[in-house]
């Protein structure tokens, strides 16, 4: 598994999160990737899916929300 390096974007508390105990977020991982705490909707989102979209079994639609995104923009590399 890897490590993460680094967020995203802007902490919950820096998008106005009062507790923190449950805010979507972004992170780099030092393989690359990158994880996203948000909200589980695969149920709800499956069958919405574009017909040239798909998922494994163990991947989860995961929904975060806009301003998350839009505040992460600037920390996403270009390559």
């Amino acid at each position: 598994m890897s490590q993460i390096i680094r967020r995203i974007g802007a902490s919950p508390a820096a998008r106005g999160s009062a507790g923190g105990g449950n805010c979507p977020d972004i992170f780099e991982l030092a393989d690359g990737n990158f994880a996203v705490i948000g909200t589980d909707c695969t149920e709800q989102l499956d069958g919405e899916l574009p017909a040239d979209a798909s998922r494994a079994d163990y991947e989860r639609i995961v929904v975060i929300t806009r301003e998350t995104l839009l505040r992460a923009k600037v920390d996403i590399p270009e390559a």
